[in-house]
C-alpha cells in the first residue's frame, strides 16, 4: 500500500504525532524515511481539510530540532566508538565512506553544514550526532538546527501545501477545459468528415461518363 494510501486511513492526531517522531528518529540518527512521511502528509492536508498544515508543519519542525539535539547529545557522549557501533548496525548508511564524506563537510563548513545538511538525505542523518562526535559548540550547533529545522520542516510542508491545492484546481479546471475540447475535437472532425464525403461524391459525379445515344 502506497504512503499516502495509508494515511488516508489514519486519524489527523496520529499523523501528527507520527511525522513529529518518524522525522525525530531519523533527525536523531536513525534511518527513517522522515522526508517522504512529510510530504506525503503534507499532500493529504492539501485534499483534506481536518489535516491542519499548520499543525502539520509545527510537529514536523519540532520533531527534527529535538531530534537533532537529541543526536548532538549522544553523539558527544558516546564519541566515535558510537559511529563504529552504527556502521556494524547499518552498514549501509553509516559506512566508513559515508562517515568520511560527512566528516569532511563538517570541517569544511561547519555550522552551515548542520543547517544545509537538513536538506540532504544522507546529512540530515548524520548532522546530530556527527556534531556531537566532533564537539561542535553547542549554541553553534543549536542555532543551525532551529534554522535549518525551521527552514526544511516548515517550507516543506507549505510548499507542497500549495502546489496539491494549485494541482487540485488545475485539475478540476483541466476537466472541463477537456470536455470542452473534445467536444470541439468532435464537431470538427464531423464536419472535416462530410466536408470530405461531399467532395468525393462530387468528384465520382464528374467522372462518370455521359451515356452516348443510341444511333441509328
Amino acid at each position: 500500500m502506497h504512503v499516502q494510501e495509508w494515511l488516508e486511513t489514519v486519524p489527523p492526531l496520529a499523523i501528527y504525532l507520527l511525522v513529529g517522531l518518524v522525522i525525530g528518529l531519523e533527525s536523531l540518527g536513525i534511518p527513517l524515511p522522515g522526508e517522504i512521511i512529510l510530504v506525503s502528509s503534507a499532500l493529504l492536508a492539501s485534499q483534506h481539510g481536518e489535516i491542519d498544515p499548520v499543525v502539520l508543519g509545527a510537529c514536523a519542525t519540532a520533531g527534527a530540532i529535538i531530534g537533532d539535539s537529541i543526536g548532538y547529545a549522544i553523539g558527544r557522549k558516546g564519541g566515535r566508538p558510537l559511529l563504529a557501533w552504527l556502521g556494524g548496525k547499518f552498514p549501509r548508511h553509516f559506512s566508513e565512506g559515508h562517515i568520511a564524506t560527512a566528516e569532511r563537510s563538517f570541517q569544511k563548513w561547519g555550522m552551515w553544514a548542520v543547517f544545509f545538511g537538513r536538506f540532504v538525505a544522507l546529512l540530515r542523518i548524520f548532522a546530530g550526532p556527527l556534531a556531537g562526535v566532533l564537539r561542535m559548540p553547542y549554541w553553534k550547533f543549536l542555532t543551525a538546527n532551529v534554522l535549518g529545522g525551521i527552514l526544511w520542516a516548515g517550507g516543506t510542508t507549505a510548499v507542497i501545501y500549495y502546489v496539491g491545492i494549485v494541482a487540485e484546481e488545475w485539475l478540476k479546471r483541466f476537466s472541463w477545459l477537456g470536455l470542452v475540447a473534445a467536444v470541439l475535437v468532435g464537431l470538427t472532425s464531423m464536419l472535416v468528415l462530410k466536408r470530405r464525403a461531399g467532395n468525393a461524391a462530387g468528384e465520382k459525379t464528374v467522372a462518370e461518363p455521359e451515356p452516348v445515344a443510341a444511333t441509328d
